[in-house]
């Protein structure tokens, strides 16, 4: 089932998110759900709060965004009460948009490299570590359970530039290309 995806502005989107257990009520499908939502609109990653829910899950594909015969080099994972327990690397600017922040992309300063503890979604406990995009989605997910948006990482005078559009997509007075969730306003 395509879920509405949660727009810039909804309370559950600046919230840290609660740990889940095994017995997290019909957690399988909740996956499935969010992988189908997440395909309908084109992304690579997915959070719980970005479909409402406040707790510590999401999703990861960049096998989607590698090159031709390189797809190996991707991940398609699903992370469950992750930490990442380390980032280094130098930082390096990729331009990232977000699901919940239709049609604004900017570019976003991250480390190259993380080490993430997590549970898969059959709560086997893993520590990895990822590099360079792989990386950089896993952190920008793993924000949205901590309650943050790639728009916090931006230079002040880029948020002032982007103000006005976000109150736009805040006010629901945007034609997204997915069912959306808009703060104070009728479900799209």
């Amino acid at each position: 089932m395509i879920m509405p995806i949660f727009a810039y502005g909804q309370p559950v989107l600046k919230k840290e998110t609660e740990d889940i257990d095994k017995d997290y009520p019909q957690l399988n499908q909740l996956i499935e759900d969010m992988w189908e939502t997440m395909y309908n609109a084109h992304g690579v990653g997915l959070a719980a709060p970005q479909v409402g829910l406040g707790i510590r899950l999401f999703l990861v594909d960049t096998v989607q965004t590698m090159d031709e015969g390189k797809e190996s080099d991707g991940i398609k994972k699903v992370f469950i009460n992750a930490t990442i327990l380390e980032e280094e690397g130098k930082k390096w600017a990729y331009e990232e948009g977000c699901l919940s922040i239709p049609d604004i992309r900017a570019d976003v300063m991250r480390q190259s490299k993380i080490t993430i503890e997590y549970m898969d979604e059959d709560f086997k406990m893993h520590t990895e570590t990822y590099e360079g995009i792989n990386a950089r989605v896993i952190q920008h997910e793993y924000d949205h359970v901590d309650g943050i948006l790639f728009t916090e990482h931006l230079k002040p005078l880029k948020k002032r530039l982007l103000k006005r559009r976000l109150e736009k997509i805040r006010n629901g007075n945007i034609v997204p290309e997915y069912r959306m969730k808009f703060h104070n306003t009728k479900k799209r």
